[in-house]
């Protein structure tokens, strides 16, 4: 029997076995950002342990760093980190500097994710980087300390899951809305044991920023990590951003076997198919990505439930300020985020700005950009991307987790409704009592234009 992409992968990273039955699993890189990073040195310096390997270990400043000019970047955590830094002589991107970013968008962009590699992060979208085909996992505080001492991973043997998505994207429809009706579909909880491989005509049609979106929302229907078999799209991003890649993934590539793909008789532990045919823009409703609506439907009625969705769906209405039936569409917002690890890529402001150009946000509406990296930012200020945005009357931040972590001090207003494309509308997510709405950057963009939520096939009529 053949074996999967991921087997591949974790075999040949596989240290050994635990005497309670995890597996050890070799790190090839290792990424830390700045909200764990001051607990796990301090332990580890308590347990009067090394960093191993200090040459694969790097330390990204992303969560805590305030991206508005008019706003002080200091904060305890990042001080913290600096030191830790300065002690075990591990590499620090400076938040000043053009490497800076957030961690799952710079680790693909400096190269840390290599197809056919390993990535640990503390972090639960560290799946991200499974767009290039790099097994990536999450980690807590101990966790993360044991990598730092000896970098290797212990952990359960996921199941897998084979997700084949058919058909082809109508026009104005992208990977977010993709996740989201897929996360509508399955539910919160259907990845959860599960490493996901995406594949099918989607995947092949869709771009390697798009899958990025598509595998930074795999934890939001629980799945423990993803991957997407690297092809000539991945090879051709490598090659576009600078990034050396390895002749044995050159090779896999052109061969389109071996190392990089699972074999035609592998077999998966769950198979689910979805056609994206019919799929429209999509935006959450809820306090959770499941809680997903087209734009144009309405809201789930109560007495198609089971007693557990109308608990959640009664909770999640309350929250919201909103009603069982009732649509979304020109459901006035106060703030638009356009940012995260989730779409905050070129081609994400690229998208926004098509929609914003020559037109103004809302009178109602305070709205952000907020690029995922200073090299994306350079990039889209080298395009006049910054000055659609400021003209249009958004702010235009440097990069940083921002409004997503809501850790830096850059949070809406209890009662704000607010359009994102992050990737979590929990309560008090960006801010106590704001109600967030999750959204693609061209649907966030329309919003802010609009003053209310509106798809951007719409906008014109709206405002003709």
């Amino acid at each position: 029997m053949g074996l999967t992409l991921f087997e591949k992968i974790w075999d040949s990273h596989l240290v050994g076995v635990r005497e309670d039955g995890r597996e050890l699993l070799y790190i090839d890189r290792h990424v830390v950002h700045d909200l764990h990073a001051p607990h796990a040195f301090k332990e580890l310096a308590r347990q009067n342990r090394q960093v191993r390997r200090k040459d694969l270990t790097v330390v990204v400043q992303d969560h805590t760093v305030a991206t508005r000019s008019d706003i002080a970047i200091a904060s305890e955590n990042m001080q913290a980190t600096q030191q830790a830094c300065n002690d075990h002589e591990v590499v620090l991107i400076d938040h000043r500097g053009p490497q800076h970013g957030i961690s799952h968008i710079i680790s693909v962009e400096q190269g840390w994710a290599q197809p056919g590699k390993t990535l640990a992060c503390p972090d639960s979208h560290a799946s991200t980087v499974g767009a290039l085909g790099c097994l990536a996992f999450g980690c807590g505080t101990t966790e993360l300390v044991h990598i730092l001492a000896t970098q290797t991973m212990a952990l359960v043997k996921p199941q897998q899951m084979r997700v084949l998505l058919t058909g082809h994207l109508r026009p104005g429809v992208n990977a977010k809305d993709v996740a989201l009706h897929l996360i509508r579909t399955l539910g919160v909880t259907a990845g959860r044991g599960y490493a996901v491989e995406y594949s099918g005509p989607v995947i092949h049609d869709m771009d390697l920023e798009g899958r990025m979106t598509l595998c930074n929302m795999t934890i939001e229907w629980g799945g423990r990590t993803c991957l997407i078999a690297p092809d000539a799209k991945t090879v051709a991003w490598y090659e576009a951003q600078g990034l050396d890649i390895s002749d044995d993934v050159l090779r896999c590539v052109i061969e389109q076997s071996g190392q990089l793909q699972s074999d035609p008789d592998a077999r998966f532990d769950a198979e689910v198919t979805l056609d994206c045919s019919a799929v429209q823009p999509q935006i959450t409703w809820g306090t959770d990505p499941s809680q997903t609506v087209n734009i144009h439907e309405e809201i789930p009625l109560p007495q198609n439930l089971d007693a557990d969705q109308k608990m959640r769906l009664t909770q999640a209405l309350d929250y919201m300020g909103l009603e069982a039936g009732q649509t979304l569409k020109g459901l006035p917002v106060q703030r638009v985020f356009i940012g995260s690890c989730t779409n905050a890529r070129l081609s994400d402001l690229r998208e926004a700005a098509r929609v914003v150009q020559n037109r103004h946000v809302a009178d109602n509406v305070v709205a952000l950009v907020v690029p995922g990296s200073s090299k994306i930012k350079a990039q889209a200020e080298a395009e006049g991307i910054d000055r659609v945005f400021i003209n249009a009357g958004f702010q235009w931040h440097s990069s940083g987790c921002s409004m997503c972590a809501g850790a830096n001090g850059e949070v809406g207003l209890a009662g704000e409704r607010c359009v994102a494309t992050s990737n979590r509308n929990f309560e008090n997510r960006q801010g106590r009592g704001v109600r967030t709405h999750l959204a693609s950057p061209a649907t966030a963009a329309a919003s802010a234009i609009a003053g209310c939520i509106v798809d951007a096939e719409n906008l014109k009529d709206l405002l003709a």
